[in-house]
């Protein structure tokens, strides 16, 4: 998954929490045409990847993507995705956003890649008109 480094890396290390600097990398990258792995966005804050850092990054991903929601914007959580398959982690398909879509389907296989593809698109194509 080959991407160019966020704007923002280049100003050192932010909390994982600081939810305005995590929906910032969100948005460049939707803006960008681009998902973004776990490893990718913890390390365009300034940390290497770890179990630890991604379940509190995901603790940031759903204030992000309630916000989203209640703003009547796409959701970004779903641009965030493992480097083995392009899709969300367990944690997006057993929380709010999969439900939200009515999708109770497998994790994995085409019908998770198509709802994370028209999710994302919605995403690009939003803010890519902004």
């Amino acid at each position: 998954m080959e991407r160019s480094p966020s704007p923002l890396s280049v100003f050192g290390p932010a909390p994982i929490s600081d939810v305005a600097t995590v929906r910032a990398v969100l948005v460049a990258a939707a803006r960008a045409g681009e998902a973004i792995s776990y490893s990718g966005l913890l390390a365009d804050l300034g940390h290497r990847f770890t179990r630890p850092k991604m379940r509190a990054l995901c603790k940031t991903l759903d204030v992000i993507d309630r916000a989203a929601f209640a703003n009547g914007e796409p959701e970004l959580a779903v641009l965030v995705v493992r480097e083995s398959d392009g899709l969300p982690g367990q944690g997006w398909w057993v929380g709010e956003q999969a439900a939200r879509h009515g999708y109770s389907g497998e994790w994995t296989g085409p019908g998770a890649v198509a709802l994370v593809q028209r999710l994302q698109r919605a995403a690009f194509d939003y803010w890519k008109a902004r």
